[in-house]
């Protein structure tokens, strides 16, 4: 079986394949000051509440956008399962897509990902908009290159600063309220991110494919994808899975060059 990691700066999410077929995914908090003992111990502990076997995992990619954990979590996973893993951004690792920003180096590794399995799926023109710690739009043209895209600060953020700020708003579950025009102050909140994300998305999708002059597909992930795109126009498709996916594909293009097993190191 695959196991597939992508770390984000909230969460880390792992899905372990059966050929083609996505058959668990588990989601734990970034934790930075974790070690690879605890990760790999903490890999063992979600396995067996699946009733998976860890010999069971042959193979491991990962995508990373938090660069310290990117060695923690290989290391986790020689640990855990005598494997190398292959890393999105590593030496001679092939995408089969074409990244056309400026500094190739600068575009987060989900985004890549993203695009790959994005691409993968439409075969055609696409924006992907992803809701995480930030939410990012990430243009593939129909030709499969990788575009560029915009950044926003991501909802939990935003929610989080005016929180911060404003000393008489209390918490708010991000959800959505029962009209657009707020009559308490939690529902206000709430049409201010629900709607009001739902109309960024829109306006931003539509300012992006007038200036790429193509019309394309549109695509949503991250934990929030749901809710937000059941309140906009122009997202047609979600998929929670969509980063995962695209590692997957990444693994099938590099399978022939996949590192041998690995010993764990000992200390």
């Amino acid at each position: 079986m695959l196991l597939a990691v992508d770390i984000g700066n909230t969460n880390v999410v792992f899905g372990l394949y059966d050929d083609h077929k996505l058959e668990h995914t588990f989601r734990v908090a970034t934790a930075r000051d974790r070690t690879e003992d605890e990760y790999a111990a903490l890999l063992h502990q979600l396995l067996a509440l699946r009733g998976v076997a860890p010999e069971r995992v042959s193979a491991g990619i990962i995508a990373s956008v938090v660069p310290p954990l990117t060695e923690v979590l290989g290391g986790a996973l020689r640990r855990a399962f005598a494997r190398e893993p292959l890393v999105v951004g590593g030496p001679g690792l092939k995408t089969g897509i074409s990244v056309l920003y400026e500094n190739p180096r600068d575009v987060g590794a989900d985004r890549i990902v993203n695009a790959v399995a994005a691409y993968a799926r439409f075969h055609a023109g696409v924006v992907i908009v992803d809701f995480g710690t930030a939410t990012t739009f990430d243009c593939v043209s129909p030709k499969g290159e990788y575009l560029g895209g915009v950044i926003v600060p991501g909802i939990q953020v935003s929610l989080d600063a005016l929180l911060a700020r404003a000393a008489k708003i209390g918490p708010v579950e991000i959800a959505a309220p029962p009209h657009v025009v707020g009559r308490n102050t939690p529902h206000a909140v709430q049409a201010g991110i629900v709607h009001g994300y739902a109309a960024l998305v829109d306006g931003l999708v539509e300012r992006i494919f007038e200036e790429l002059d193509f019309e394309g597909d549109t695509l949503a992930t991250g934990g929030l994808a749901p809710l937000i795109a059941r309140h906009t126009k122009r997202l047609r498709n979600v998929d929670q899975n969509l980063t995962l996916e695209g590692l997957r594909i990444i693994y099938e293009l590099n399978r022939e060059s996949e590192p041998r097993p690995a010993r764990a190191r000992a200390r």
